[in-house]
């Protein structure tokens, strides 16, 4: 996410990393559901309602970077070549984040830690599946736009589950290829080789869109 210019907003989102690092530092040793927003207000040595006003929801401040997934999607689909499909250059991205070790898609000994957090959490999982929806009504909208259609375009949904299915099952597929084997060369391109797949599906659905 680009650093803000100005020394208030820099102040303000040295505040919320401040927060979010405290709090996921807590939860990951002790559990989500076993921290208090207090407790995490004194390790972060801000008071109780300063972490209201930057994260609304406990569980916002464990998933902080919800918005520069969001973002990266976005540019992607804006700024991608006329000659590469939407689809297409989804799959694209999944590759340069692996290539660039982008922390949303690490398969590591310390993202192993984020994962199990959120296994012995029911609110934690509630809310990833919550967030996974909203992603695809994002890329859904980002996506009919893009080809001029109406909001509620249902190939652009229909592309936009298909492609967050994929994603999710091929983080999963990653996450346990690590367990196994401790080797994240091998996570990432089981990760790949799941996007890779889902992809040739995903465009043979999307066959006569705007989409594929």
């Amino acid at each position: 996410m680009p650093k803000p210019f100005d020394r208030r907003s820099r102040n303000r989102l040295a505040t919320r990393e401040s927060i979010s690092d405290a709090a996921t530092r807590l939860f990951t040793e002790r559990g989500f559901d076993h921290v208090t927003v207090d407790e995490i207000a004194e390790a972060a040595d801000v008071g109780r309602m300063t972490v209201f006003n930057h994260f609304p929801r406990k569980e916002d401040m464990f998933f902080d970077r919800d918005e520069e997934i969001r973002e990266a999607l976005r540019e992607t689909l804006q700024q991608r070549d006329p000659r590469v499909s939407p689809i297409e250059s989804l799959r694209l991205l999944a590759h340069r984040l692996i290539a660039d070790q982008s922390p949303y898609v690490e398969f590591s000994v310390a993202s192993q830690g984020f994962i199990e957090t959120i296994e012995r959490s029911e609110t934690l999982k509630a809310r990833a599946r919550a967030i996974r929806d909203e992603i695809a009504q994002f890329v859904a909208v980002a996506l009919s736009e893009g080809a001029g259609r109406e909001p509620a375009d249902p190939d652009a949904y229909l592309a936009a589950n298909l492609l967050l299915a994929t994603w999710t099952v091929a983080h999963i597929q990653a996450h346990r290829t690590f367990r196994k084997s401790r080797n994240t060369k091998k996570a990432n391109a089981a990760f790949l080789a799941m996007v890779d797949k889902g992809t040739i599906g995903l465009k043979a659905a999307m066959a006569g869109t705007p989409y594929a």
